[in-house]
């Protein structure tokens, strides 16, 4: 009987790990969380390199941190991870970390300060997209050596070039780009100087509650858990992640017990599982935001009466109380709500006769412009609605559709017109937004700042990077929170930014599946809560 059952489990997980509809099975097992979700926006899985949705729940169940937060106290800030405790010198530039001991890595490599010191070192040299988080302390390739600095094996020590909130540093270092690896075991796969960049996009070198067993881009990702984790061994000891673009087909799969949770559902399918016996479904509001951006390389695009123009050509409510309903809210500005310094400044909404006054005040006429898009559904809804209202004002828009990964790289290049999209704060404090919208220091082609919204549209800010720099070093909270509104209500104004809605994520859930948090408007999905 036990080979039976055995045998039954493992044809189930390797049926489960293949994408699209499958026969229908009772239920999944008892010790494995399988989730239908869009995961196409995967590039890599390295830690120092990841700044996608789907890649930052990998990594938040791979990777350990210096610091981290409790999954299920989102409320209550970071707490000590890998590292136990800290101290901070007088001068407040210098945090001083004590390593936890006796935390193993998944190869069984002991967790040290060496590996926190070579991994916060190797973001930064690396510079690739999310490096820009370490890299507004002032660390720089050249310097690392000099200020991020483990004496010993349990100590280590990181000096930023000026005094800020400890609280912010702290935050920055739950951002995935936080992430230690097994420094011994990245080394032995590096490839020609890369610090092991090319070995760790699909493979991992963690200490977390999981390891990647197998990533299929754009089919699925396959975690097993690690029976040493020092906070336990999860109940879940395999998670499957398959990829499975269209809502219907996620709700079927939730319906038949092929699935535990579905994560991209529409109202409509929201609506068709509410109140079904063994279903439930969990609302929470996220800091991931829905906005549309336009390039300022584009003579016409640039033009400040045009930039408004787009503004009043978008049909917040339409889309918010039709096909976007209950899932998102609308938000026009890119702190989400929660953040310090948020407000609910919402001044534009459909008006397509001022939109052709101000067409017609910059000398814009039979304008043709191109749109990326990720092929999810909320999104071409989106795109689709935009192109009917820009048409009224005499706009033609044209959609490029891809996989997330396929827009966002032709986005990161500067390449498109207007850019149709998400973004999620990678820290609970404000700047991580501001610091990306509002915040351009060199706007040439050759930074390739590209962790930087503001960068990746061609905006020269204007005056708002001194501001956003000016209010990340402010220590007055207060005083802080007003200087981000005021940061805000002039990006309304003058970026080439129309932010339109706030997410509020709904899940489909199998009513066994308990401890399940999605992280709130900061963190990634953390599996190891999990039991069934």
């Amino acid at each position: 009987m036990k080979r039976r059952i055995f045998l039954a489990a493992t044809a189930m997980a390797l049926s489960l790990a293949v994408t699209g509809p499958q026969p229908a099975v009772a239920e999944t097992p008892p010790n494995m969380l399988v989730i239908a979700n869009r995961i196409d926006d995967i590039t890599t899985l390295d830690p120092a390199e990841s700044f996608e949705f789907a890649g930052s729940d990998v990594s938040r169940n791979v990777y350990g941190k210096l610091v981290n937060f409790d999954p299920m106290n989102l409320d209550g800030g970071y707490i000590p991870d890998l590292a136990e405790s800290w101290t901070v010198s007088e001068d407040g530039r210098t945090i001083t970390f004590k390593m936890r001991p006796d935390v193993k890595f998944h190869s069984g490599n002991p967790v040290t300060a060496m590996d926190a010191e070579y991994s916060l070192r190797r973001a930064v040299i690396l510079n690739k997209t999310p490096s820009f988080i370490l890299t507004q302390f002032g660390f720089t390739a050249d310097n690392v050596g000099e200020t991020i600095v483990a004496p010993d094996d349990m100590t280590l020590s990181i000096t930023t070039d000026k005094r800020y909130a400890t609280s912010f540093v702290l935050n920055c270092l739950t951002a995935t780009i936080g992430g230690i690896v097994d420094s011994k075991l990245v080394m032995e796969n590096e490839q020609d100087g890369d610090m092991g960049n090319t070995w760790l996009k699909t493979n991992t070198a963690g200490s977390g509650a999981y390891k990647v067993a197998s990533w299929k881009p754009n089919e699925s990702v396959t975690l097993v858990s690690n029976p040493d984790f020092y906070l336990g061994a999860p109940a879940m000891e395999r998670v499957i992640v398959r990829h499975v673009q269209e809502s219907a087909s996620q709700r079927l799969l939730l319906e038949r017990g092929d699935v535990d949770l579905a994560r991209n559902l529409n109202p409509e399918d929201v609506k068709g599982i509410t109140g079904k016996e063994g279903i439930e479904v969990d609302s929470e509001l996220r800091g991931r935001l829905m906005y549309v951006s336009v390039n300022q390389k584009h003579p016409e695009l640039s033009k400040p009466e045009v930039k408004t123009a787009i503004k009043y050509l978008i049909d917040y409510k339409g889309m918010q109380d039709s096909f976007l309903n209950g899932q998102y809210t609308i938000h026009q500005n890119f702190l989400p709500r929660t953040f310090l310094g948020a407000i609910d400044d919402a001044p534009y909404s459909l008006n397509v006769e001022k939109a052709k006054e101000l067409l017609a005040a910059a000398g814009v006429s039979d304008l043709k412009i191109t749109a990326g898009v990720r092929e999810a559904q909320e999104r071409l809804e989106i795109a689709q609605s935009l192109q009917n209202t820009l048409a009224q004002a005499g706009i033609t828009l044209e959609l490029t559709v891809g996989t997330g990964k396929q827009i966002l790289s032709k986005y990161r290049a500067r390449e498109l017109d207007m850019y149709i999209g998400a973004w999620g704060p990678d820290y609970p404090d404000p700047h991580t937004n501001a610091g990306t919208f509002a915040y351009n220091p060199d706007n040439s082609d050759e930074a390739g700042a590209t962790g930087l919204l503001a960068w990746r549209n061609a905006w020269d800010t204007g005056g708002l990077t001194e501001k956003v720099a000016a209010a990340v070093v402010e220590n007055d909270r207060d005083a802080r929170k007003a200087m981000y509104e005021e940061i805000q209500r002039e990006f309304l104004e003058t970026s080439p930014f129309a932010v339109m809605f706030q997410k509020i994520e709904q899940t489909g859930r199998n009513a066994k599946v308990q401890n399940l948090n999605l992280g709130g408007a900061t963190t990634a999905v953390s599996y190891w809560p999990v039991t069934k």
